[in-house]
């Protein structure tokens, strides 16, 4: 686990590596990770980093070691939530209301811009449909300021069907909730100030 970095890593004395509890870019090495990509220059010198005769390969991914020596996965780098009080990753965070009996899953998106970003939290429901009642939207409010994690989420939408890729449904298109996001929390914080109304979608 070493301290993120946005660009390329050419060298391991770059590197900082993070001790056990503290969140950073997963990096790995071994007999099957390819020294380079095919014919892409450009993503192998922001994934690869030389070490000595050796590399490591840089996965995008977020997670971190417990004392214990087992790796805890956090979600993709390029899916963390910047606000202006600090990082939010999203598999930690979605974990919490995933608990409620009638969320099938969530979706932790950013709206803004980075580093100011405002936390939205998208939900699919159990059955489908697009019913985020006042009740369940208090209870997933309370589940927010119940955990250090969430305290900052405020704003919940509702989705009717996650985009996903085909090919195994578990990987969610973050990027396009994201997007989708961004046109629906204007709107509301037009229709009457954001903190004056129940911040939550009705699709």
């Amino acid at each position: 686990i070493i301290a993120p970095a946005a660009g390329p890593i050419p060298s391991w004395r770059e590197v900082r590596e993070l001790p056990a509890g503290e969140i950073g870019e997963i990096i790995v090495k071994g007999p099957v990770v390819t020294r380079a990509y095919d014919h892409n220059d450009q993503e192998s010198r922001q994934a690869k980093i030389v070490d000595d005769s050796s590399f490591w390969h840089r996965l995008g991914d977020m997670g971190y070691f417990d004392g214990q020596g087992r790796l805890w996965f956090c979600g993709r780098k390029a899916h963390r939530v910047l606000t202006g009080q600090g990082v939010m990753y999203t598999i930690p965070c979605e974990a919490v209301f995933n608990e409620h009996p009638r969320v099938a899953r969530s979706a932790l998106v950013g709206v803004g811009v980075p580093g100011r970003q405002q936390p939205v939290l998208i939900v699919e429901l159990v059955g489908g449909g697009t019913d985020l009642d006042e009740r369940l939207t208090g209870e997933l409010r309370e589940l927010a300021r119940a955990h250090t994690l969430t305290g900052m989420i405020d704003t919940f939408l509702v989705h009717p069907a996650f985009p996903v890729d085909i090919r195994h449904n578990a990987k969610i298109f973050r990027e396009k909730l994201a997007r989708w996001a961004e046109e629906k929390v204007p709107a509301q914080a037009d229709a009457g100030g954001r903190g004056q109304q129940d911040k939550t979608d009705f699709l």
